[in-house]
């Protein structure tokens, strides 16, 4: 009897099942191209671990999606033919990630306005991966619609992306595994197998309220010790920097889909080093790429945390540079300022925060409250934007930098 599926071994999960068809899009060049971006870009530079990629972790999506689903069919929530489309999109929900994840995404939104979302929709629908979930009879439209949140049914928008999803579940646990971290403990079965559904949105079981509070305050600490660790955006400024000097030269983010296609973590820091030395920019940025590799990083002089809603904008992050460079005696262009933002709640598939989670009681009769995330104790510490302001800049220069920084920086009303 021919084989139907194959079972992938996975230290989070022990089993990722894939079926013949997914399997015919994983072994595409397309989705292989995955295994060669690293899920937390330069963490291994801080965390030796962190080597993981974008592939398996799209594979894992895919697994507690799937866990998902059969909690809610069970419940006669969800129909069985749906399961294979949140399944799709569920694996290739991170198809459109660029070199370097989330910070190849940065110089993206800059130069051209587009995200992973946008690229992944045309990755879906025109290429050989839309080709092989049509011959399958499947719609790729549809399945485009539920990886990047639209789907009309919102339930199954947020089981791939926002606070209940398969998403946050299999980042959180692969992440801490592989750093090391132990702050990303989650029951991601037990927060599953308690989905339920309300008024077209993605409920709980109210018994499973405090694994769902675990999971929020873990994802915090995660943040905090290890996607805005000091050192790991330092290598990852620095990327951005490299990147940033190289564009005109490299044309990294004008590239076709096909071009783009072709980009991984690796073909982009050969590209740095490989670059020509026709100006300043050039060697800078082939020098920050050197640097990165041997991980000569940029040191952080000053750092600042608030939990203001209010964004640096480029006019001032330049306007401060320029400030500290001439108090200090730098060349701006050795000064390096980062604003790490992200919102202390997961997002929702809009990309909202999200405000609140719906808790179902079954016994003695249902009942179902909308219960706002901020009145957990822990999290409502925690609302609101986590913002870090740091100034990184090379070792030589570091004194007199972390000196000027603090006396410019340190009474700014953020």
């Amino acid at each position: 009897m021919k084989k139907t599926h194959l079972d992938i071994i996975d230290p989070i999960h022990d089993f990722v099942r894939v079926n013949q068809s997914e399997l015919e899009i994983i072994d595409t060049p397309i989705f292989q191209r995955l295994r060669r971006i690293k899920q937390l870009s330069g963490a291994h530079l801080i965390y030796p671990g962190a080597q993981h990629t974008r592939f398996e972790h799209s594979l894992g999506v895919m697994h507690i999606a799937s866990m998902a689903c059969q909690s809610l069919l069970e419940k006669s929530i969800i129909p069985l033919d749906q399961i294979q489309n949140l399944r799709f999109a569920g694996l290739l929900h991170d198809i459109g990630h660029g070199p370097f994840s989330h910070l190849f995404e940065e110089i993206l939104q800059r130069n051209q306005k587009i995200s992973h979302e946008d690229i992944g929709r045309n990755i879906i629908q025109k290429t050989e991966i839309g080709d092989l979930i049509s011959r399958n009879g499947f719609n790729k439209k549809s399945i485009a619609d539920i990886a990047f949140g639209y789907s009309k049914h919102q339930f199954v928008n947020e089981i791939i992306s926002g606070a209940l999803s398969a998403d946050i579940m299999d980042y959180l646990l692969r992440d801490g595994y592989f750093t090391g971290a132990e702050h990303a403990k989650i029951d991601h079965k037990r927060l599953t197998y308690s989905l339920d559904v309300y008024k077209n949105k993605l409920a709980l079981d109210k018994s499973a309220l405090v694994n769902f509070e675990t999971m929020i305050v873990s994802r915090y600490q995660m943040f905090k010790a290890v996607y805005f660790h000091k050192t790991v955006r330092a290598g990852e400024v620095m990327l951005l920097k490299a990147m940033s000097l190289a564009e005109d030269e490299l044309g990294l983010t004008s590239l076709d889909l096909d071009g783009f296609i072709e980009l991984s973590d690796e073909s982009v820091i050969t590209k740095l080093l490989n670059l020509p030395e026709h100006n300043s920019n050039l060697r800078t940025s082939k020098k920050i790429a050197r640097d990165y590799l041997n991980r000569r990083l940029f040191k952080c002089v000053f750092e600042r945390t608030t939990n203001s809603t209010r964004n640096l904008g480029i006019k001032l992050i330049e306007e401060l540079k320029e400030s500290i460079a001439k108090k200090s005696n730098v060349d701006a262009s050795e000064i390096h300022l980062d604003t790490s933002t992200t919102h202390s709640i997961p997002m929702t598939p809009t990309n909202e925060e999200s405000k609140s989670v719906i808790l179902i009681t079954k016994e003695p009769k249902f009942q179902a409250e909308e219960f706002l995330i901020s009145k957990i104790p822990l999290v409502s510490t925690m609302s609101g934007k986590m913002n870090i302001l740091r100034i990184y800049t090379q070792q030589s220069n570091r004194k007199k930098v972390e000196i000027t920084a603090k006396s410019i920086l340190g009474d700014l009303k953020l």
